[in-house]
């Protein structure tokens, strides 16, 4: 049972984060390389604006906006499975290899396979999920002993040992590339939101539709695995099944938001730190606070970077790990 405080803090900071939000895209809206007059917004936003208005708030920034919300979000929920399922606060889907996984499938996808342009968006989710689903696959396998289960420790080290094992197989593909496809590659390593058109939203929106209902039904599940293998056995949880299905979603989670915005690590790490600080480890309260942190943490990455350097700007995989990687080094030495 959950006392009645803490529900009522719960629902007060998940409004206070739809605010932030929108606060945060009216002025990401209105900043950049081409300005937009703050009290133009409303008119231009009910259909009212002259064609240099429309293009560049429909065209290009409002899109853009809606994706990296969406993706933040993608990998926020991704983190917070992950660092359930396997009882470590550093489980990340960029850190422990997923991420990679997905990015290399996608380059072989991209450099060695006909793609037609009406279906290359929607099959990139696709490609990058089968890419992180066989790594998710190669990591846990490693992790996992006969005796002692998964080990959460493990998990992490062989993580971080294939991330750079498929780094350096990024390289070599890169390395017999076309130069024009090198630039594609190179931006998706970076973190760079590309994938910045209507189309790529829906091929994104679906994913979360789906993932985030079925994490928040799970969550109780969730909760149990937090504790140890024993218990949640104990209250008859068949828990290697559970375990599986609850990585496919991190999985795909992750893989869907990858696959438009590049290799784009620490959102998921840093999400749910911050949302179970909020309102506790429980996964029903803060998962939702973490999903919203993941949108607004990327989306401030996102407007910072490319409106500090003039015109391309900084990109948002770089902003999130500036403040990412000392976050990442304290919780090392915490734990």
């Amino acid at each position: 049972m959950i006392p009645a405080a803490i529900l009522r803090k719960q629902r007060l900071i998940v409004i206070a984060l739809f605010v932030i939000i929108a606060v945060t895209a009216v002025i990401s809206m209105v900043v950049g390389y081409s300005r937009l007059s703050i009290d133009r917004l409303l008119p231009v936003l009910m259909g009212n604006g002259t064609f240099k208005e429309d293009f560049i708030l429909f065209s290009i920034r409002l899109p853009r906006i809606i994706i990296t919300v969406l993706a933040g979000m993608a990998l926020a929920l991704s983190g917070s499975i992950l660092q359930s399922i396997t009882r470590n606060d550093l489980a990340d889907p960029g850190i422990i290899g997923i991420n990679s996984g997905a990015g290399v499938a996608i380059a072989i996808f991209f450099l060695y396979f006909p793609i037609k342009p009406d279906s290359f968006i929607y099959m990139l989710p696709l490609v990058a999920f089968g890419g992180a689903i066989i790594t998710a696959a190669l990591i846990y396998l490693f992790s996992y002993s006969k005796n002692h289960g998964l080990s959460p420790v493990r998990l992490v080290l062989v993580g971080i040992g294939f991330s750079m094992a498929l780094s350096g197989i990024m390289v070599v593909i890169i390395s017999s590339a076309e130069r024009t496809k090198v630039d594609f590659i190179a931006k998706w390593l970076a973190g760079s939101i590309w994938g910045v058109d209507w189309p790529f939203i829906w091929a994104l929106l679906p994913w979360l539709i789906v993932l985030v209902p079925f994490t928040l039904y799970k969550s109780v599940r969730l909760n149990l695995m937090g504790l140890n293998d024993h218990t949640a056995i104990g209250v008859g949880m068949r828990i290697e099944r559970e375990r599986l299905w609850l990585l496919l979603a991190a999985v795909a989670s992750a893989s869907a938001a990858v696959s438009v915005t590049g290799g784009i690590a620490f959102v998921g790490l840093m999400a749910p730190h911050i949302a179970k600080a909020l309102v506790g480890p429980r996964n029903q309260l803060f998962i939702p606070v973490a999903v919203l942190l993941g949108g607004l943490l990327l989306l401030i990455a996102d407007t910072l970077g490319r409106n500090l350097v003039d015109p391309d700007g900084i990109p948002a995989g770089v902003m999130v790990s500036l403040i990412g990687v000392p976050y990442f080094a304290y919780l090392l030495l915490k734990k």
